[in-house]
């Protein structure tokens, strides 16, 4: 077997998948990942230099990082080692690195390619260090999961991190026309159960030379409408895994698109995340605080609308509960927005935190015993409601703080106009007040 990841354990001669009789030959054959591989891409002027340096290919599934790694190791002259963190430990690491050393030697290099190399621990990441540093293999890791969060810095500082990209349409394409010279005629199926193959594949090569394969051997004895091919192939699930990035990206798309009050964006990323299997009440917290960060007293009524969404939901389940978080993310999107209560209530914590534990004003404060009353406490203090406009104007904040903070700005949108024209009245009392101590 000369790697992991070509037919393992076939026989020469044996029947090889689609996918694998079209695995690129050279760079210049890999599809989609034309800003790493042409022109002045970084891994086009490595090759062109003749020195290829450590990297952590970063992308989706079934996008060529194996495959740019194994012709990496060819147009080098570096031999190449793969290693799956799935299957391998440090046994595995370590007669890798032996057998590294044993070839350096001898005058030749290594490339050791290590798919999903977000699956060893740190302590298995801190072992590579090493032998990247003294030249001893030149490591190339893939990985789906975004390095920053699952790769040590040490071993990030000592690699170049290369972004490949979702296969796009055209990409796609390409692998489909490769498919059909393979098999040596067209593709069983009608321009629009081209677009649902296309489709189905969500930017995963592999995935869609799969599915090509299936059709082909299916035999049809006329070409395949999307109905058709729905019935002869599974649907794939979207890529979507509730633990990692994907969910994150997802959850922020759709609490940033309601922010930026475009109704249409947020049910499009609501309904991919419902598609996915995300805990719809997971997305009712999310909506939750969508309504109180970002809309808040500008239209009180949108946070009963997220709380009565998820009442909805937990009354009815999925899928008829659906809507109802539906309606609420429409209803937030199209609401006036302000964080003016977010800001201050962070403003209002960071000055709570630097003013320790000062005492209220004690004119506040209620006198219960006449020790309390000897003191001070609530001594001229004034019933609000008794006073001009239900406002007295005394302040409330404590004596040491001479600069009386402002945490609350409302905005002009929706019911904050009203609410920002009765706060300045009612400052406009204080500061008379003060003014005429």
């Amino acid at each position: 077997m000369s790697n992991l990841f070509e037919a393992a354990g076939m026989d020469d001669g044996a029947p090889r998948p689609l996918a694998d009789r079209l695995r690129p030959r050279m760079l210049d054959e890999v599809v989609g990942q034309d800003h790493l591989l042409k022109g002045r891409g970084p891994i086009a002027r490595m090759r062109d230099q003749g020195r290829i340096a450590s990297m952590i290919l970063w992308g989706p599934p079934g996008v060529g990082k194996t495959t740019i790694a194994r012709l990496l190791a060819q147009d080098s002259g570096l031999e190449f080692e793969p290693l799956s963190a799935v299957f391998s430990g440090v046994a595995d690491l370590k007669k890798v690195f032996e057998r590294a050393r044993a070839r350096r030697q001898a005058g030749r290099g290594t490339l050791l390619f290590v798919d999903e190399i977000h699956r060893f621990n740190r302590a298995q990441q801190d072992g590579f260090l090493p032998v990247v540093e003294e030249g001893v293999i030149t490591l190339v890791g893939a990985t789906t999961e975004n390095p920053s969060f699952e790769l040590n810095a040490a071993l990030l500082s000592r690699c170049q991190v290369l972004v490949l990209k979702r296969l796009g349409d055209e990409a796609l394409g390409q692998l489909l026309d490769r498919a059909e010279a393979d098999y040596g005629k067209p593709l069983p199926v009608t321009p629009e159960g081209r677009a649902t193959l296309t489709a189905l594949a969500d930017g995963d090569g592999r995935y869609l030379l799969n599915l090509a394969e299936e059709v082909f051997e299916s035999e049809p004895d006329h070409p395949l409408d999307p109905a058709e091919i729905a019935e002869l192939l599974q649907k794939r699930a979207p890529a979507y895994d509730k633990d990692r990035e994907e969910h994150y990206n997802l959850i922020s798309a759709l609490h940033k698109a309601v922010r930026g009050s475009d109704p249409d964006a947020a049910l499009y990323w609501l309904a991919r995340m419902l598609g996915a299997g995300e805990d719809p009440l997971f997305l009712a917290r999310r909506i939750v605080r969508m309504a109180i960060e970002d809309i808040g007293l500008a239209d009180p009524t949108a946070i009963h609308a997220a709380l009565a969404a998820k009442d909805v939901y937990d009354f009815l389940g999925s899928p008829e509960g659906e809507l109802a978080l539906a309606q609420a993310v429409v209803h937030l999107a199209c609401a006036p927005k302000s964080n003016a209560v977010y800001t201050a209530w962070k403003g209002a914590m960071k000055t709570a935190r630097e003013t320790g534990s000062l005492m209220p004003p004690k004119h506040i404060l209620n006198a219960p015993t006449k020790l309390m009353k000897s003191e001070g406490y609530g001594s001229g203090y004034e019933y609000d409601h008794d006073a001009e406009g239900g406002v007295s104007g005394q302040d409330y904040f404590p004596d040491e703080m001479k600069e009386r903070p402002v945490f609350y700005r409302p905005t002009d949108r929706g019911r904050e106009a009203v609410i920002a024209e009765r706060l300045e009245r009612w400052r406009s009392i204080r500061d008379k007040r003060r003014g005429g101590k």
